[in-house]
């Protein structure tokens, strides 16, 4: 996230925002990012931007020049670029996350992950090594983090831009210390720790290939397809956190992933057959779809 560095009036930015509220509602792009942009790189408020109190300041700091503001907006608008990509940031649960299009944009729905986490383990379960794979801006590795202080917190990408960003973030937030990062697939980099892990939480890619360039155009054109593509039928990466996690989780350890809609029951069927795992259960997000599952190592 860039430093304040530039100073507007009030004015300006006034005209800025109404003429990019216009355009965003002629682009169909919810006018509601205008003002959340404007709140992460200036100081201004949500209460100042409604009532436009603002409009007679002298002096505004922020982080970008108009021009700079204005040349990325357009680039909202017309080539799709995400307003977190703009900003260089977004919020997730209740950390300021830097971003960029080497990572990809922590959804809300995926915040259900990490109260899964906490409720699928038991005290003896919430300390010793937990894995994040796929770490990606490094979101879960710190929500996991600051809720299981005892844990140690291994965070594994194969995306050296990705683990950039993550350790970025880590430093910004303070857990240096708690967590590791790794650059490598899945589990190969924690091969020293075989059978030791209390906990694993993945979001990994699990969109079919061919279904990966018909989303949406922000996702298509500046989302990381290596972390979108799961490959023919989406589920390539977790058949293979199926197969693998058993050597890498202790007795009773916890395996967690989010998935896509409709793959609930091939995932849970997938986890049965393995025959190491117990406790299988699927869980509905806010919206109602099946999009995590839940299982143990066997005892």
């Amino acid at each position: 996230m860039l430093e304040p560095n530039q100073i507007v009036s009030g004015l300006e930015l006034w005209q800025w925002r109404n003429a990019s509220i216009q355009a965003a509602t002629a682009s169909d792009i919810p006018p509601m990012e205008v003002d959340w942009l404007l709140q992460t790189i200036t100081n201004l408020d949500r209460l100042a931007l409604r009532l436009e109190t603002f409009k007679n300041w002298e002096q505004i700091p922020i982080q970008l020049s108009l021009t700079e503001l204005e040349q990325l907006w357009q680039k909202r608008l017309n080539d799709r670029l995400p307003v977190q990509y703009i900003a260089g940031m977004t919020s997730w649960r209740k950390f300021q996350l830097t971003v960029n299009q080497g990572v990809l944009i922590p959804r809300p729905e995926t915040e259900m992950l990490i109260d899964l986490a906490i409720a699928a383990s038991d005290d003896n379960m919430r300390a010793g090594h937990w894995a994040d794979l796929g770490t990606g801006s490094g979101a879960i590795a710190f929500s996991i983090a600051e809720v299981l202080t005892n844990a140690t917190i291994h965070a594994v990408d194969i995306s050296a831009a990705a683990l950039t960003v993550a350790q970025t973030n880590a430093k910004n937030l303070g857990f240096g210390d708690q967590i590791q990062f790794y650059r490598g697939s899945w589990w190969q980099p924690l091969e020293f720790l075989k059978g030791q892990f209390s906990g694993m939480i993945s979001n990994p890619p699990y969109i079919p290939s061919d279904t990966v360039l018909t989303l949406q155009p922000e996702v298509v054109k500046h989302e990381p397809h290596l972390a979108l593509d799961g490959g023919t039928d989406g589920l390539d990466h977790i058949r293979h956190l199926i197969t693998v996690s058993p050597d890498y989780l202790r007795p009773g350890g916890v395996w967690l992933v989010e998935m896509m809609a409709g793959q609930a029951e091939t995932v849970a069927e997938l986890l049965e057959n393995h025959g190491s795992y117990s406790n299988i259960s699927i869980h509905a997000d806010l919206a109602g779809i099946e999009r995590f599952a839940v299982a143990r190592k066997n005892l």
